[in-house]
């Protein structure tokens, strides 16, 4: 997917509908490994793997996030 160094390149526009699209991912990962759970039939590295999906996308959804906050000098 795209390295952090490929969101200093990109709008704000664009940092905030990709952030929209990895929140919406986010939660249907979670879903997923929710669902697969609840099925009692679950496949442990499916749901290993999943959860690593996640994870990923929140240190995305983090980084893209304090790149749109602006820095308070305090």
């Amino acid at each position: 997917m795209n390295a952090p160094h490929d969101f200093a390149m990109k709008t704000e526009d664009v940092l905030r509908v990709e952030l929209e699209v990895f929140k919406r991912e986010h939660r249907d990962l979670d879903e997923a490994i929710a669902a697969l759970q609840e099925r009692g039939v679950s496949d442990q590295l499916t749901i290993k793997r999943l959860k690593k999906q996640k994870l990923r996308l929140k240190d995305k959804i983090a980084l893209i996030e304090d790149m749109l906050t602006p820095d308070i000098i305090a």
